[in-house]
């Protein structure tokens, strides 16, 4: 494992995954999120976009996380494992609401400086809704999009138990480790 691409639905905890495993592994993590959002919500155009996942994506190792199907060529054809975070949807609804309220209660920033607010969460670019609209269609396509990957060692955890079982199993790089 040295490429990696983590997917799931948004709340799943994909980016919690992320960091800790590049930590583990010693290798760069991005999350999709900051490459695509800039200061104020504004998004990134799509060129633009594509630009730094293919800049990410060309080092030697890396372990990278998001849905955005508008780089998956770039992505899923680098990677050498994917891992998708397919917990249920209380579950995922549950983390969600979690993170929402801890963004919201202690100002806390995400994607270049971003803040989610109680007025955004419930209005019509809610993170909330964004769950209610893609939940089911992920759990819809991903198997397809999956299959035509068969290269990819694929790795589908289906609750944060077993996410965190797996994640124990893997070696630290030795490199790593302080004298």
């Amino acid at each position: 494992m040295q490429r990696i691409v983590i997917i799931g639905s948004t709340g799943s905890g994909k980016s919690t995954l992320g960091r800790t495993l590049a930590a583990r592994l010693g290798v760069p993590h991005t999350e999709m999120d900051t490459l695509h959002w800039l200061p104020g919500w504004v998004e990134r155009d799509d060129a633009s976009f594509r630009e730094l996942v293919d800049a990410f994506t060309a080092q030697p190792a890396w372990v990278i996380d998001g849905n955005y199907s508008v780089a998956r060529d770039l992505v899923w054809p680098r990677a050498d494992t994917i891992i998708w975070l397919n917990y249920s949807f209380p579950r995922t609804a549950w983390q969600l609401l979690r993170r929402t309220r801890r963004r919201i209660v202690a100002g806390e920033r995400c994607c270049n400086g971003n803040q989610e607010s109680l007025a955004r969460s419930l209005g019509r670019d809610s993170i909330l809704l964004w769950l209610l609209q893609s939940y089911w269609r992920n759990r819809r396509n991903l198997p397809a999009a999956l299959a035509k990957y068969p290269q990819l060692s694929q790795r589908i955890l289906r609750s944060p138990h077993e996410t965190q079982r797996w994640l124990d199993s893997i070696e630290p790089n030795p490199a790593l480790a302080r004298p």
